[in-house]
């Protein structure tokens, strides 16, 4: 896979800095939450049935995905797995949880539309370098 990075015009490749920071930071901060169980991370996990195989593999995937933004030819892939989990994330709020989780004025959901709109913004520029799209298979 190549970076396509190359082929953007300046203002579009600062932008993806951008919005690749912005998701890796926000998923990278909630790992210390589910790494630790953190007691509110455990009663959400819990509340959808997931404590502590879907607490743990949803971090593990968030860290993957968070390298991978930033790895030449793997930003699409790291964009797609923040959009698959955030999806996740954003379904649960919506069915499960509610948008307000242990009164945090709906920040986590607040957060995982963000992770999802810029990694959904990283992976449409990037979507090309996928394997099987036009990447290599």
């Amino acid at each position: 896979m190549n970076d396509a990075s190359s082929a953007f015009s300046k203002p579009v490749r600062v932008a993806s800095w951008i919005l690749r920071l912005v998701a890796a930071v926000i998923l990278l901060q909630t790992l210390f939450f589910k790494f630790s169980a953190h007691p509110s991370s455990v009663h959400i996990f819990e509340a959808v049935g997931q404590e502590p195989i879907g607490r743990i593999g949803s971090g593990v995937v968030e860290l993957i995905a968070s390298v991978l933004l930033f790895v030449p030819g793997w930003v699409a892939v790291g964009a797609l797995l923040a959009v698959g989990v955030m999806s996740g994330a954003i379904f649960f709020h919506l069915t499960k949880l509610g948008i307000v989780v242990n009164d945090d004025g709906g920040s986590l959901f607040t957060l995982a539309i963000v992770v999802w709109v810029c990694s959904a913004v990283v992976l449409w520029w990037y979507r090309k370098t996928l394997p099987g799209v036009g990447g290599k298979p």
